[in-house]
């Protein structure tokens, strides 16, 4: 169970219950080392896995969490995000609590929002409009109300465009309305009145308690006040929980999440174990130098109980900074250079152009066409949600039923999958038909990846592994 883990991450594993913080930094294996205490606790006799409650902050992320530990032998553990574990006990207890069905979800602010403003006779863009709706997000998982708004936003300096604090909170306030009109409710919503069953039915809190026993929060750096009162009141006066997390990598500050529960964790609960996790795996020397430096720099938010990483890959070429005079000038020129680099035998899977936002990939995906650099963008639909891989998944169920093993899985996943349009020769275009060919292309080296870990799987077992992970939302 414990071969193969680092002395840090051994120590993780081993630590006793109670209070646990690691303080983890980029590519030091903290999933492994998380997962693997969880496994240990489990195998060795000292938790039950319906007892461990796994807080993420994605889908993916928990998805991933629950594959692990289904590797390491371990089933029934609650891997899940803050807001779908509140969901699920929303839907349970509310009828206990408050009677008749919860209350629908809305998936969006942004149409909520701009009804509130038309009422409030008040024109936005959509651009606008959204931005506005994070402001509504900020300030519900900061625990304000349309009345105590102004002050506290006043006191962060927050600038919502378009409007000043006062008219914000009047915003705000009628957002509320509407919602209360539709009979719905937003994803904040979820956890405040999950926290406010949980204040005020001392009974439904015993039974939530009763449920789980241990708790770890992944990306702890991250949480905000809200998820903090909901933990709180799951944890009640107890204090096995195992919280993960680098303060300078906190990534939610935009919609109020802070490092403050993080660093000051061990102010919490003195006599909580602390271990860092320190040994890089995943970067070159040069990169982890320069991600030091980086944070060694930063505000003092970022270096308070920040990782010093020390890497342990091979060496690799030295960063490089180069400034362009203006977007398309910096699209071309990066794509000149993914251009050289293809053709002069680099891979182009290896290869990767990161950005901000959504808008500026438009000036790269347009530079990439004009070099003849094939490409495809990530981050966008939901993989289970694409049109191919639901026809794909849906010919691999029929196939399943005749599959009589002559055939490799990898060599009849392909079979299937090209009724699916997916071909053995990648399209030379980019676009939409490269992100086809890719999606499908997932699935064939899923079903690699599955004959190499387990043999004897056919395509029942790669259908089933499929139905899981579109459950999980966890993207091959």
């Amino acid at each position: 169970m414990l071969e193969g883990l680092d002395p840090e991450q051994r120590e993780v594993a081993l630590a006793p219950p109670g209070p646990l913080c690691i303080l983890a930094g980029a590519g030091t294996g903290k999933t492994r080392a998380i997962t693997h205490r969880i496994a240990y606790a489990v195998h060795s006799g000292a938790q039950q896995p319906q007892r461990v409650l796994a807080l993420t902050f994605t889908a993916r992320a928990a998805g991933e969490m629950r594959t692990r530990l289904r590797g390491l032998g371990v089933q029934g553990v609650q891997a899940r995000t803050f807001h779908a574990a509140a969901l699920r006990q929303l839907h349970f207890f509310w009828p206990q609590a408050i009677g008749g069905a919860a209350p629908e979800v809305m998936s969006h602010k942004a149409p909520a929002v701009a009804e509130a403003a038309s009422r409030l006779r008040m024109q936005f863009d959509r651009t606008t409009i959204r931005d506005l709706a994070a402001e509504v997000e900020w300030a519900k998982v900061n625990l304000l109300t349309p009345q105590s708004y102004a002050a506290r936003a006043r006191e962060q300096r927050r600038e919502p465009p378009g409007l000043d604090l006062t008219a914000m909170a009047r915003l705000f306030e009628a957002y509320e309305d509407v919602k209360q009109r539709r009979g719905v409710i937003d994803f904040e919503d979820v956890l405040l009145l999950t926290v406010g069953i949980l204040d005020e039915r001392e009974d439904i809190a015993r039974t939530v308690r009763g449920q789980y026993r241990q708790f770890v929060v992944d990306e702890y750096q991250d949480v905000n006040d809200l998820q903090q009162r909901l933990l709180d009141q799951w944890l009640g006066e107890r204090s096995d929980l195992c919280v993960v997390g680098d303060p300078a990598q906190t990534i939610y500050s935009f919609t109020g999440a802070s490092p403050k529960h993080l660093v000051g964790f061990s102010k919490r609960f003195p006599k909580a174990q602390v271990v860092r996790l320190v040994r890089n795996y995943r970067s070159t020397p040069q990169i982890v130098g320069l991600a030091n430096t980086i944070v060694a720099s930063g505000t003092q938010a970022a270096r308070e109980g920040a990782v010093r990483l020390l890497a342990q890959g091979a060496p690799g070429p030295e960063p490089q900074l180069t400034s362009y005079p203006d977007d398309p000038a910096e699209a071309s020129a990066v794509a000149e250079r993914i251009r050289a680099l293809v053709g002069s035998g680099h891979p182009a899977a290896e290869i990767a152009v990161l950005f901000r936002t959504n808008a500026q990939s438009e000036a790269f995906e347009s530079a990439l066409t004009d070099v003849g650099v094939p490409y495809l963008v990530r981050g966008g639909e939901r993989f289970f949600a694409r049109k191919e891989v639901r026809d794909a998944i849906l010919l691999l169920r029929g196939a399943a039923r005749s599959d009589d093993g002559e055939k490799a899985l990898g060599e009849i996943t392909r079979d299937v999958i090209t009724g699916a349009g997916w071909s053995h020769e990648p399209p030379s275009g980019g676009g939409a038909t490269r992100e086809r060919w890719e999606s499908l292309s997932a699935l064939a080296t899923l079903a690699d990846d599955m004959a190499v870990a387990a043999p004897d799987a056919r395509l029942p077992e790669l259908v089933a592994e499929l139905d899981r992970r579109a459950a999980e939302q966890h993207a091959p």
